[in-house]
């Protein structure tokens, strides 16, 4: 790349190389532009609570499932949320194989058709689950049907998440990207946290008797009007300019599974190794954690679900201006933060969280709440810029569901597993603690996507040692005047 006549006023986008960095913002947009934006917006965000709604009611109704399915018993022992939480941990090993089955399709026939197939099949699971009769009614029917609902579930989330991910990123503005695609993670937080509250709510009005009675139906059958809404939101989006535009130039493959593990392999075990810290912080923090505080520390359920439930709203709040915040300093120096935050902290939170004192225990959720935050406010823009267009969705898809299934999945159950088995309260710091190390060198090797387009056919950042040499700094904002930029 070469700079001539210094001084002159820097050319349009239009004049450029496709590898430009886009300089458009939502106010840049017309009126169409921002509808189909915002349609995108509430299609992908409502479709990733409608699934996190469902992770959130079977973690909190875990001792409940344990009980009526799992021949768990009421005694405090542990063994009927442990056998839940492996349930769980089942239906996650399915997860890859809708990664391997959907990425590769996303990829093919486009985005917003599987996004359609995904929230139906998982909508429909989740409802189902709602309407199964208990062992003592049906004898192993029961759990059999839950484990075969859950693979459902795990199948169709492998396709769903890593989707809501890239049509957010596709269809969000480059220097705005950040922001955007927070909304997404608004929407993880949403479903978790409305399923937390309405559990909450329903255990304090009918008490555990009034749960195991058949009250746990009602969290699981309310994902349905909520899925039909989603279906209905998507049914309605446009494919992303960004996949269109390669669509049109030729430059998707029909063979993205094979291009992928031949070309980017690397940037699949770059993203495996951030989703090990991703995941493992997101199942621990919000959806474990109420078992933990009920099992392990003694707390009543409300007691514990109360105090999380305030975490997830402070979250809430939080998480939109900290994904504008990377739009401006980056993705790297807050990811970098939060992981180092995860070794160093980890360990003395789980230490408050196991104090007599309510403020101290809230204390402790809330830094571990607070590092999380600054995760998952990155995600969507992060992720989906690891990979060029044409491998996008399956590359998202199929490495962050691989570890998520190892990883993700199973940090309850393990964890659950490695305390009864030591009796120490504190082995869920220290998984994260290790969780942390494995993310902050993932982080490392990254590159500073915040800013870059996402069009083409090459890794976006490839270009960044030349535009800086071109006069622009590394999130896409010009220092100095240049008139031409030539590959």
């Amino acid at each position: 790349m070469t700079t001539e006549n210094q001084g002159a006023p820097v050319p349009p986008p239009s004049e450029t190389p496709e590898y430009y960095p886009s300089r458009k913002t939502v106010k840049d947009m017309d009126p169409a532009e921002r509808k189909t934006l915002h349609r995108a917006i509430a299609g992908s965000a409502l479709g990733n609570a409608v699934e996190w709604f469902d992770y959130a009611v079977y973690g909190y109704l875990a001792i409940y499932m344990g009980q009526l399915f799992l021949g768990g018993s009421g005694d405090g022992s542990g063994l009927g949320v442990f056998y839940a939480f492996l349930i769980l941990a089942i239906s996650f090993f399915f997860r890859p194989l809708g990664g391997i089955v959907l990425g590769p399709l996303g990829d093919k026939i486009g985005r917003q058709k599987v996004l359609v197939l995904t929230i139906t099949m998982m909508t429909g699971a989740t409802a189902a689950i709602g309407l199964l009769p208990p062992t003592a009614v049906a004898g192993m029917l029961g759990p059999t049907l839950l484990i075969l609902l859950r693979i459902i579930q795990g199948f169709s989330a492998g396709g769903e998440y890593g989707g809501a991910a890239v049509f957010m990123a596709e269809s969000a503005p480059d220097k705005q990207r950040g922001f955007y695609g927070s909304f997404l993670e608004l929407g993880t937080l949403a479903g978790t946290t409305a399923g937390a509250a309405l559990c909450t709510v329903m255990i304090l009005l009918v008490g555990d008797d009034g749960m195991l009675a058949g009250w746990w139906r009602l969290p699981f059958l309310v994902t349905l009007p909520l899925g039909l809404v989603a279906l209905w939101l998507r049914v309605r989006l446009t494919e992303p300019e960004v996949f269109s535009e390669a669509a049109a130039k030729h430059e998707t493959t029909k063979r993205p599974l094979r291009d992928l593990l031949r070309k980017y392999w690397r940037q699949i075990l770059v993203l495996m190794g951030f989703v090990v810290l991703l995941n493992i912080a997101y199942y621990l923090i919000l959806t474990y954690m109420p078992a933990y505080l009920s099992s392990a520390l003694g707390l009543t359920t409300a007691q514990g679900n109360f105090m999380l439930v305030a975490v997830m709203i402070v979250m809430m709040i939080v998480i939109t201006p900290m994904g504008a915040l990377t739009d401006r300093v980056g993705r790297k120096p807050l990811l970098l933060t939060a992981a180092a935050g995860y070794i160093l902290l980890s360990v003395p939170s789980f230490m408050l969280i196991n104090s007599d004192s309510v403020f101290f225990q809230f204390t402790g959720l809330g830094v571990l709440g607070l590092l999380l935050v600054i995760l998952i406010a990155s995600v969507s823009s992060t992720l989906p810029a690891i990979f060029p267009t044409q491998v996008r969705y399956s590359g998202f898809a199929i490495g962050y569901n691989i570890s998520t299934a190892i990883f993700g999945g199973t940090a309850a159950t393990v964890n659950e597993g490695l305390i009864n088995v030591t009796g120490n309260n504190l082995v869920p710091g220290f998984y994260l603690m290790a969780a942390g190390v494995v993310g902050l060198i993932s982080i490392i090797l990254m590159r500073e996507t915040a800013g870059r387009s996402l069009r083409g056919d090459e890794l976006p950042g490839s270009h960044d040692a030349d535009l800086k040499d071109a006069g622009f700094d590394l999130i896409g904002y010009n220092k100095k005047p240049v008139t031409s930029l030539s590959k």
